[in-house]
């Protein structure tokens, strides 16, 4: 064989081999793009699911605290107010706050499920203090205790109730601003 055909076939050779070299390139970014487009896409699906739940937990707790407010009126008179109508409505909001407590419940489940750890933890936070919170008007409504005492007691309780929500609110929020 002569000269050229070796530099025909050498240079046959490095081109098919550059071929391969550069397939097996593009075949590595495509695989990276696609694993990234799919994680992209598993972080955005994530971070949507997390900003419902933490809504609708939010939108549960703003019932509930809306509902433990109203009873200032009654709990809290600027004058005179029969007491059969304190009752009453004392009556009322308990009912409320009764069916209230269940969609609250099954949010917190939700965040604790969709995590992070430190917002499920501040969830459950809220949900114990409205838990207490409604014991807490239950004793009031029901007597056995110095109604003066029995509203204190209430309103420490409502009160740490909106401090619960309020942190549950800041940790949701620090949550939402870092990357999942």
């Amino acid at each position: 064989m002569d000269g050229a055909v070796w530099v025909a076939v050498l240079t046959g050779t490095t081109a098919v081999l550059a071929s391969w070299v550069t397939s097996q390139g593009n075949r590595r970014a495509a695989t990276a793009q696609e694993e990234l487009s799919a994680r992209s896409q598993f972080v955005r699906e994530q971070r949507e699911a997390r900003k419902a739940a933490y809504l609708d937990f939010m939108r549960q707790a703003g019932v509930t605290e809306e509902l433990y407010f109203r009873l200032d009126d009654v709990l809290f008179p600027p004058g005179r107010i029969d007491q059969a109508d304190v009752d009453a409505h004392v009556k009322r909001t308990r009912d409320a706050l009764r069916d209230a407590f269940e969609p609250l419940k099954h949010g917190t489940r939700v965040v604790v499920l969709e995590g992070p750890a430190g917002v499920a933890e501040c969830a459950e936070a809220v949900l114990r203090a409205a838990f207490s919170g409604n014991r807490r008007l239950y004793d009031l409504a029901n007597g056995g205790h110095n109604p003066n005492e029995a509203r204190a007691r209430f309103v420490g309780a409502r009160d740490d109730y909106r401090m619960r929500v309020r942190d549950f609110a800041a940790a949701a929020s620090a949550s939402m601003d870092r990357h999942i």
